[in-house]
């Protein structure tokens, strides 16, 4: 099932994700380990057309921004599909809780430990989701703090992810970048060395 999960971005329209499924996976996503038992998460169901249509409009400018910043690949970038926003049945935004400067335990040297156990969950939840037959894609086009004041967030709260739930037409067997001729995945063999970072595993997985 690991090899099988899928960021999606293509949706089927008008479909509904069950109120039992969706508790199922969002508690998949809780049961999600974290630093210091912090559980720095927290998940915003998106019910109200109207502010998923300005989170739309939030991902569609920062689209825009980023195939700027890619200079000779911007057309390239803006023929990719890369959000699935308007199609999917549910839309969450998951984003780093309030307060978390009082939690020192394991954050005192990292404090992205927070973003790290906040990843755990919404991985918990993707491959829920897969499990479930369902498809999720994970959103980052979007500036942080117009989002933030869009759903009331608190100081010192701030999202960190956009995810689209729902059925699909169907799972592709490699990456969607892959698919689409954007980027191709690197064997684990180049990610792993030994004592150093130079030196090469010779036991790595090939």
């Amino acid at each position: 099932m690991i090899g099988e999960r899928r960021d999606m971005r293509r949706f089927v329209p008008n479909t509904t994700v069950p109120d039992e499924v969706l508790a199922r996976l969002l508690q998949a996503a809780h049961a999600a380990p974290s630093v210091g038992l912090m559980q720095p998460w927290r998940f915003i169901r998106i019910t109200d057309i109207a502010v998923r249509e300005r989170i739309h409009a939030l991902v569609d400018e920062e689209r825009h921004q980023t195939a700027e910043a890619l200079g000779r690949r911007e057309k390239e970038f803006l023929a990719l599909k890369v959000e699935g926003i308007r199609d999917c049945a549910e839309l969450l935004v998951v984003a780093l809780r309030d307060g978390r400067e009082r939690h020192i335990f394991g954050r005192r040297t990292l404090p992205q430990m927070d973003l790290a156990s906040v990843s755990c969950a919404i991985q918990n939840m993707w491959l829920a989701a897969r499990a479930e037959g369902l498809g999720m894609g994970w959103v980052s086009l979007f500036e942080p703090q117009p989002l933030a004041e869009l759903l009331h967030m608190p100081d010192g709260a701030e999202p960190v992810a956009i995810l689209c739930l729902g059925p699909v037409p169907h799972f592709p067997d490699r990456p969607a970048l892959e698919l689409d001729n954007w980027a191709t995945a690197r064997p684990l063999s180049e990610f792993i060395s030994e004592n150093t970072w130079d030196a090469p595993d010779p036991g790595a997985v090939r």
